[in-house]
């Protein structure tokens, strides 16, 4: 009879990463923040379970995107009021809610299905440098905007 060691709760502990947005490219940045958020950097990764890390992003302010989208990207909302379909540019979004442009472009990123919204409460995201309290809790740190190499 094998013995097969289970999940630990070791192996499911939700580490804290930090991302500093400052000049880094909004899907590249997305995509690397949605890996985390969704735990596919870890070994014990299960598409049904909820086994990611939590992320905090600083100066969102001072994201980039590339080519002509500072001018052509729109935001869409709607009221739920009938005519209250309303249409924010990216320039104007940036001024407003910057942490608004990461948090909808790494929600497009996530799988569609019921851990989703759970996924997106563990992203925190912060306009300026200051993060608050959170400082105390980060562990990791993304210098160069990848992922740490991963220790197995």
């Amino acid at each position: 009879m094998s013995q097969a060691i289970g999940n630990t709760a070791l192996a499911y502990a939700r580490v804290w990463h930090h991302v500093d947005a400052s000049d880094r490219v909004l899907g590249k940045l997305a995509e690397r923040i949605a890996i985390v958020l969704m735990g596919k950097h870890k070994p014990i990764y299960d598409p049904g379970a909820d086994c990611g890390d939590y992320v905090v992003v600083t100066n969102a302010r001072n994201i980039k995107v590339t080519g002509k989208k500072a001018q052509q990207l729109v935001y869409r909302h709607h009221t739920m009021y009938p005519g209250g379909l309303k249409e924010i540019q990216y320039k104007e979004m940036l001024r407003r809610k910057p942490d608004e442009i990461i948090r909808q472009a790494v929600s497009g990123m996530l799988p569609k299905n019921k851990l989703r919204d759970r996924r997106l409460e563990r992203l925190r995201i912060f306009a300026d440098d200051d993060m608050g309290v959170f400082k105390h809790n980060i562990l990791k740190r993304w210098e160069d905007g990848t992922l740490p190499p991963r220790t197995d």
